[in-house]
């Protein structure tokens, strides 16, 4: 079953929408395997943001991400790296479609609320930096059924 990494950074814990968020992906039909309040320290922010090391924004994606609570979680389902990529809207708010996440609540790039991996690859990459398979529930919803032929 596919597995996806999301993150609720820190303005959007800051604005109180961990549960419209958390309902969203529910909604959706995805099962939450993976879920967690944390600081992430300098160290784990800089692996998660490395691809973005050379870049001039990566000290201040840095800074960001471990200013305050987020909300680290790992989702699985049918599809669910791309699906939740269309949950969550354009990295941009200003060109995220009403509807989605970034689009519904986010104001500007800085402060866009929520990262989601946007590969497999990636996913897989990102829960082990964020996770210990210990921390991994493994478990069936009883409305699969209801969800996947």
């Amino acid at each position: 079953m596919e597995r996806t990494f999301i993150a609720i950074k820190p303005d959007g814990v800051q604005r109180g929408l961990v549960g419209e968020i958390i309902g969203r992906f529910e909604a959706k039909g995805f099962t939450l395997v993976g879920l967690k309040l944390i600081i992430a320290s300098q160290e784990l922010a800089e692996r998660h943001y490395d691809i973005h090391k050379e870049r001039p924004f990566f000290k201040d994606l840095v800074s960001f991400i471990t200013s305050g609570p987020l909300v680290a979680m790992v989702w699985e389902g049918d599809g669910v790296v791309a699906s939740a990529r269309r949950i969550i809207g354009a990295t941009n708010p200003l060109t995220a479609e009403p509807g989605t996440i970034r689009g519904d609540f986010a104001v500007s790039i800085g402060r866009n609320i929520i990262h989601g991996s946007d590969a497999i690859e990636t996913a897989q990459r990102e829960i082990s930096l964020w996770f210990t398979d210990a921390e991994l529930a493994n478990w069936e919803s009883t409305m699969k059924p209801w969800l996947v032929e």
